[in-house]
C-alpha cells in the first residue's frame, strides 16, 4: 500500500485541518512532504507538531520516516529492467511456465481489491457518453495499451482518436478538444515526461477529463488527472506484466458496449457491411467518360 493510499484511507476520519493537511499532500502528490516540515506547515497553516502528530497517525514515526517512504516510491517508480532482473528468479528453469502462470493469478486476483467497482463504473461512463470526444495516447511500451483499447472503442462509439506518434501533432487535438472531452493516458513506471506534461497541458488549456492508467506508484501525471486507476504490474521479473491492465482494458470494453447494447449493435453491423464490402468487393472498371470536349 503507497502513502496515498493510506492518506486517502484515513481521509473519513481526519479533523477539518488534518483533512486540509491531507488535500495538500495529495494536490501535489509527493512532492508536497518533500520539503522540510516547516516549508508544509507555512503552506498549510498547521504548526510543525501538528504535523508531526498527523504523521503518525497515519502509521510512521516521525516526519522523516513519512518521507523516507514517499522517496522509496520515487525510487521503485523509476526502477529499469536492469534493477527488476536483480532480484528476478531464473527463467531457465523447466516450469516457468507454471511458476509465471501462478504469478500472473496471484497478480490478477489483487485487481478487483484495488481497483473498485465504483471507479469502473465512472469511467465506463465517460468513455460510454457518446456526447464526448475520446482521445488516447501512452507512453513507449504502454502506447500499445492505448491502441488496443483505441481499436475496440472505435466499433463500439464513434469520435475516438488516437494521438499521433509525432507529440509536435498533439496540438491539433488539443485545439479542438473540449471541457466535457476525456484524455486516456497510459503511463508506468519509467514515466514518460512527454505523457506528464500532455496531462499537465490537457487540464491548463483545456479542462479535459483525463483517465490515467498506471502503476501502484504512480505516473507523475496522476496530480493532473480526474481519475487514476493504479493496477498492480510487479511480477518478479526484469519486466513488468501488463495483464492486469489488459483486464482493466477488457472489462471497460465490455461495460462500455453493453452501457447502450442496442446502439452498439446497431454501429457493429454496419461497421461490419462496411468491412466485408471492403473486403469482398471486386474492382469494376471506371466507366467514366474522359473525352475531352472539342
Amino acid at each position: 500500500m503507497t502513502v496515498k493510499d493510506i492518506l486517502r484511507r484515513n481521509l473519513p476520519d481526519l479533523t477539518a485541518g488534518q483533512s486540509k493537511l491531507a488535500a495538500a499532500l495529495l494536490a501535489d502528490y509527493p512532492f508536497a512532504a518533500l520539503h522540510p516540515i516547516q516549508h508544509l506547515a507555512d503552506a498549510t497553516g498547521l504548526s510543525p507538531p501538528s504535523i508531526s502528530r498527523f504523521v503518525h497517525r497515519l502509521g510512521f514515526g516521525g516526519f522523516a520516516e513519512f518521507q523516507q517512504a514517499l522517496i522509496a516510491e520515487l525510487r521503485e517508480g523509476g526502477r529499469s529492467p536492469r534493477d527488476l532482473r536483480v532480484t528476478a528468479d531464473d527463467a531457465s528453469s523447466a516450469n516457468f511456465l507454471a511458476t509465471y502462470s501462478d504469478r500472473f493469478s496471484s497478480v490478477s486476483g489483487k485487481l478487483s481489491g484495488i481497483v473498485p467497482q465504483q471507479q469502473i463504473d465512472s469511467v465506463t461512463a465517460l468513455l460510454a457518453d457518446p456526447t464526448r470526444e475520446i482521445y488516447l495516447r501512452g507512453g513507449r511500451i504502454s502506447n500499445g495499451m492505448a491502441q488496443f483499447l483505441s481499436v475496440h472503442l472505435r466499433q463500439i462509439r464513434p469520435g475516438v482518436h488516437h494521438l499521433a506518434d509525432d507529440p509536435e501533432m498533439w496540438p491539433d487535438a488539443l485545439l479542438q478538444a473540449r471541457r466535457k472531452d476525456v484524455l486516456v493516458l497510459f503511463d508506468f513506471r519509467r514515466y514518460q515526461p512527454m505523457i506528464v506534461r500532455l496531462a499537465a497541458t490537457a487540464r491548463q488549456h483545456c479542462r479535459m477529463q483525463i483517465i490515467l492508467l498506471t502503476d501502484r506508484w504512480q505516473s507523475p501525471a496522476a496530480r493532473y488527472c480526474t481519475h487514476v486507476i493504479a493496477v498492480p504490474i510487479e511480477i518478479g521479473t526484469a519486466s513488468d506484466t501488463m495483464a492486469s491492465v489488459t483486464t482493466v482494458l477488457e472489462t471497460l470494453i465490455v461495460t462500455v458496449s453493453e452501457h447502450d447494447w442496442r446502439r452498439t449493435e446497431k454501429r457493429m453491423e454496419k461497421w461490419d457491411a462496411l468491412l466485408e464490402s471492403l473486403q469482398n468487393a471486386e474492382p469494376t472498371q471506371d466507366t467514366t467518360d474522359r473525352t475531352e470536349p472539342s
